[in-house]
């Protein structure tokens, strides 16, 4: 079978606000963050795939989420490198690295590198709960 790309969605920012409840549109959209510890899934340890509340592309899996005692779900890698999109994010008086969907462009939260978590990756992926939604598995 032919490899084929997921194509990339694309809406106005209207239409996203119609989709998306406030909330998850001033987190996906304008780049917010939720609240520490307040997220569905930051204590979560169900089975499952987590993907992108605005457009259902698979980002994560339960099998590489742990507890990085932060406030909000920590992942050591992406299902696949082109499921999400890292760019520099200088906001805040910070030099982070920004994690979006690669699917929809949607912002995700930040990952951080060499923190002394014992992981295959020594990364942290911080994900805001609101940008995701999960899929359990049984």
């Amino acid at each position: 079978m032919e490899d084929v790309e997921t194509p990339k969605v694309v809406r106005s920012e209207q239409e996203w606000r119609e989709r998306l409840t406030p909330a998850e549109y001033r987190v996906l959209r304008e780049a917010g963050t939720e609240p520490a510890w307040t997220g569905e899934y930051t204590e979560t340890k169900t089975r499952g795939v987590y993907s992108c509340r605005a457009c259902g592309a698979e980002l994560f899996s339960s099998e590489t989420k742990f507890d990085s005692h932060c406030g909000w779900p920590s992942f050591f890698s992406p299902l696949a490198g082109d499921q999400v999109i890292l760019r520099e994010d200088r906001s805040h008086g910070m030099v982070r690295t920004e994690v979006l969907c690669a699917r929809c462009d949607s912002h995700l939260g930040h990952v951080f590198e060499g923190e002394g978590y014992p992981t295959p990756t020594d990364q942290r992926y911080c994900i805001n709960s609101i940008s995701l939604r999960l899929e359990p598995v049984e």
